[in-house]
């Protein structure tokens, strides 16, 4: 027993004399070096980091609340409901944890339910190098890579919410000096919410399903490659871009949708929750190819975006192993923004994207924008073996964005949806009437005159936004 306490007094006094000499210890009795921090608000944003060394911490938060309100659909259509949500509730923390390496962890409390946004390993010790793996946005649309914080419109165009790729697990490499930016990486599942997991879980337990090469399913293959001629520039950009995308069937699918493929969007509303243009779910999947072409740039208070994404989606023939039939999907997009009391544009050269505005004045700034956009989701020409008619719509937008301070913004936009008679969410919306004059979901049966078949409506919707 003497021993026992002899053996602890000789271990206090030696910690005591360690930490005499300015030695700490970490939870695990490890002996860890230590820095003194400074903290300050940098725009806004509680920033905490080191005199003496690279490292650095910081939030990145983010509260969205929208309203929308809408009118002018004909009365034999659905009702659509008027409301209110909170669109984003962004929790972030983000750490440059030396000279080389960055971690990033971000999540969406939104309306009660938590999903995975970005989880984010980086490496930065090559000069124009970024290599990266976790959860983030694959490099294909500019649009769907832009931050929410800095959008022109609410909502994104929808051939970039049904057909553009989003946050999947993968590896990214990407090259960027002033004049080119290069990026290219290799995808798994999506790594959202319980929904997700729950499908990959389901489909490796009950079927062994995952990423095979040899079945080709369960991976994506994205690169994108961006030219910017006037990168030297001050007051403007010139970004002309161009994806492509080889994409599979992916574990986070559901059991019971595995091998098929559907793509969907809602009218660029989340108050509006019916989507009206959807493929369903299509059966004898293999593989699509999804490519993109872009061209954007800014002059002082001007910024435009003008984007075409087609989709190539290939199927098996059950009756003819040996022959692939094809469905083709696309749309685009144009829109412009200008701020009207002396702002400037600004872009985010390593990001290849656009980021938060300059305001001309010390109340803010305020920005009006307008968009044209048109997805289509049907293809049903002669020569097309397996017709698909999963709806087409155009949408006619303006805007008007008030940059208030570097963390406020406020955002109203007008919109008139256009639908077309095929547009009936798999077969559960009106669409029009039929020869009895009752409310019809078959667009077959729709003899209402030229012209009225199909859901058109208008839309008012309020953004208040506030980061930190």
């Amino acid at each position: 027993m003497r021993k026992i306490l002899f053996s602890l007094a000789v271990l206090l006094m030696a910690a005591s004399a360690a930490n005499a000499q300015g030695v700490k210890y970490n939870q695990y009795g490890v002996a860890v070096e230590s820095d003194v921090l400074d903290a300050e608000a940098q725009d806004g944003f509680l920033v905490i980091e080191s005199p003496k060394s690279d490292y650095k911490i910081w939030f990145d938060n983010r509260v969205q609340f929208d309203a929308g309100a809408f009118f002018g659909a004909p009365e034999w259509a659905d009702p659509i409901g008027n409301g209110m949500s909170i669109r984003r509730a962004r929790f972030a923390i983000k750490a440059q944890v030396d000279k080389n390496w960055y971690g990033e962890f971000d999540m969406d409390l939104a309306n009660g339910l938590v999903e995975l946004k970005d989880a984010i390993v980086r490496y930065t010790g090559i000069p124009n190098l970024e290599l990266q793996a976790g959860n983030f946005k694959e490099n294909f649309s500019i649009q769907r890579n832009s931050s929410s914080r800095y959008l022109l419109m609410i909502e994104r165009p929808m051939v970039c919410s049904a057909l553009a790729p989003s946050r999947h697990l993968g590896i990214n490499a990407k090259y960027d000096n002033p004049w080119i930016w290069v990026s290219a990486g290799f995808f798994g599942q999506e790594g959202a919410g319980s929904e997700e997991w729950t499908n990959v879980a389901d489909n490796n337990k009950d079927f062994g399903r995952g990423i095979s090469f040899k079945n080709n399913t369960g991976y994506a293959a994205t690169a994108k490659v961006v030219f910017r001629p006037l990168c030297k520039l001050d007051n403007a950009s010139l970004h002309i871009g161009a994806a492509y995308s080889y994409r599979t069937t992916l574990a986070s699918m559901a059991t019971g949708e595995w091998g098929t493929y559907r793509a969907s969007a809602r009218n660029s509303t989340s108050i509006n929750r019916k989507k009206y243009i959807d493929t369903n779910n299509l059966k004898g999947y293999d593989y699509n190819n999804l490519w993109t072409v872009e061209l954007a740039g800014h002059w002082n208070g001007l910024r435009y975006e003008a984007a075409y994404i087609g989709d190539n989606v290939h199927f098996k023939d059950d009756t003819d192993p040996a022959s692939i039939t094809t469905n083709n999907f696309g749309g685009w997009y144009v829109q412009a923004g200008y701020l009207l009391f002396g702002g400037k544009q600004r872009y985010d050269s390593k990001g290849a994207k656009y980021t938060r505005a300059i305001r001309g004045q010390k109340w803010g700034d305020l920005e009006l924008c307008a968009r044209y956009e048109f997805c289509n989701l049907n293809d049903f020409g002669e020569n097309v073996k397996n017709k698909v008619y999963g709806g087409s719509a155009e949408a006619y937008t303006v805007g008007l964005n008030w940059w208030v301070t570097n963390n406020v913004r406020m955002q109203l936009n007008y919109q008139y949806n256009n639908n077309d008679r095929y547009a009936n969410g798999k077969g559960k919306l009106n669409v029009g009437l039929d020869a009895t004059g009752n409310p019809v979901k078959d667009y077959t049966k729709v003899v209402t005159p030229t012209g009225q078949a199909g859901v058109d409506y208008h839309m008012v919707a309020l953004r208040f936004e506030v980061d930190f």
